[in-house]
């Protein structure tokens, strides 16, 4: 799967972390920045995600700040994009399931590593469940 991931200066570690481990799973990441010691705006990294997946570059995208809320603002800024703050798997899988998200943000001030792993793994492997919930995700794109 191709998917992209940005964070700001918060969560550069983490980011690095979860990039790494999803290229050794297989998938092909872009990792849109930023780098280690700068000090940045967490918008310009949700724009820069949410422009990517809206134009379908990626699949899917993860982005990262330190609690997660701003830069999952700043994705949902993209109307053709649904961003999820998620903090463990259920949620991570029921914002696929039930919302079809395309991407999910997540703090790295308040997730640890395997707790990130884990939501982004049943972020990936859960399908949109389409049904009843389509017509809430149509609504969603009409608003």
């Amino acid at each position: 799967m191709r998917i992209a991931i940005a964070s700001d200066h918060a969560a550069t570690e983490l980011k690095a972390e979860l990039r790494d481990w999803l290229i050794e799973q297989g998938h092909e990441v872009a990792d849109l920045g930023t780098n280690p010691g700068e000090s940045v705006d967490y918008p310009d990294y949700g724009f820069k995600l949410a422009e990517v997946v809206a134009d379908g570059t990626a699949e899917r995208g993860i982005a990262l700040c330190g609690s997660g809320i701003g830069i999952s603002m700043a994705v949902n800024r993209n109307p053709a994009v649904r961003c999820a703050l998620v903090s463990e798997p259920l949620s991570a899988a029921l914002c696929r399931e039930h919302n079809d998200a395309n991407c999910i943000a997540m703090g790295a001030r308040l997730t640890g590593v395997e707790m990130a792993k884990a939501c982004v793994t049943a972020f990936l492997e859960t399908e949109f469940a389409g049904g009843r919930h389509q017509r809430r995700v149509d609504k969603l794109a009409n608003s």
